[in-house]
């Protein structure tokens, strides 16, 4: 039968969650101490945060995708 709809969203925002904060914790290594501007220490955080959730984002977007058309396949044989 599948997922309700109330489930996947649920799996959704958790999945979303999960994903911006491990591209959150991954973003922490690189070094870009280089390239930011003196004084500017809030615009760098934020710009962390705007890519953290950007690639977070995608990534759970794939993941729920792939998961949704692992489920279609039933439906071809």
């Amino acid at each position: 039968m599948g997922l309700l709809t109330s489930e996947q969203a649920v799996i959704a925002i958790l999945a979303n969650i999960f994903f911006i904060g491990i591209s959150f914790y991954t973003l922490q290594a690189l070094m870009v101490d280089k390239f930011i501007k003196k004084n500017h220490v809030f615009q760098a955080q934020l710009f962390f945060i705007l890519v953290s959730i950007m690639l977070g984002s995608t990534v759970a977007n794939f993941f729920l995708n792939l998961t949704s058309w692992s489920n279609q396949l039933q439906y071809l044989f």
